[in-house]
């Protein structure tokens, strides 16, 4: 990559998203991360440093969406990294909660690339956060499995919409690093014993991958698992 690679990181102020902007940032590239408000958005540049600034917008109102990448101008890699977490199951369901995590996740992140697909060229790349809940699901996980498997089939229809533009996913299992799970060592005991290669996916994992699968020009419209071999048993 050049220094003038520019590369937008939506969810880019915690976890896996972060990650991903300080690996570019530290590679000299311009960076623009997202967040829900301008002023923690700026606040986390400010803490990478470098090429980096933030905005701020609700990934669930279209309309702030737009306005908030009014200033972004040409993007060679878009990385649509932002989560939220939903414990709901079908019998206890909440209907609210439901809506506005698949809104975020797939209406939100459509209305993303719609916004920025025309500052694109056909060099660019973007890479769809998921996660492995929609091929191991787990009590609560209703949401959060419906939402991985629309990301799985969106890229699909992304890469033939917009080609040449490539579009992938990449989907995780239990990213052990995560502060996430600081109050839960069981589950994160239970996924690494049930892992083949007895570790937990690590945030740098996430960065790696998101990295190959963004640099790669022969690598368009995949779903790529990183879980250790975990789905294997």
């Amino acid at each position: 990559m050049s220094e003038r690679t520019h590369i937008v990181v939506v969810g880019g102020t915690s976890g896996i998203g972060r990650d991903i902007a300080q690996s570019f940032a530290a590679r000299g590239c311009d960076v623009v991360i997202t967040g829900r408000t301008s002023s923690r958005a700026k606040s986390i540049a400010e803490e990478i440093g470098g090429r980096i600034r933030g905005l701020g917008f609700d990934l669930t109102d279209p309309e702030e969406i737009a306005e908030g990448l009014a200033d972004v101008d040409g993007v060679d890699h878009l990385v649509l990294a932002a989560v939220e977490r939903d414990h709901n199951t079908v019998r206890d369901y909440r209907p609210a909660n439901a809506m506005r995590l698949l809104n975020m996740k797939l209406v939100g992140y459509t209305t993303v690339v719609h916004t920025l697909a025309p500052r694109m060229t056909a060099g660019s790349s973007t890479v769809l956060l998921g996660g492995l809940a929609m091929e191991r699901p787990y009590p609560g996980s209703t949401t959060v499995t419906t939402a991985n498997g629309g990301i799985s089939a969106l890229v699909r229809t992304l890469a033939v919409e917009l080609a040449p533009i490539r579009f992938n996913a990449l989907h995780p299992s239990l990213v052990g690093d995560t502060p996430i799970w600081d109050d839960k060592p069981g589950i994160r005991d239970a996924v690494r014993q049930r892992t083949p290669t007895k570790r937990l996916v690590t945030l740098q994992d996430c960065t790696h991958a998101v990295t190959f699968l963004l640099e790669n020009p022969s690598v368009n419209g995949v779903n790529l698992a990183i879980d250790g071999g975990e789905l294997l048993i």
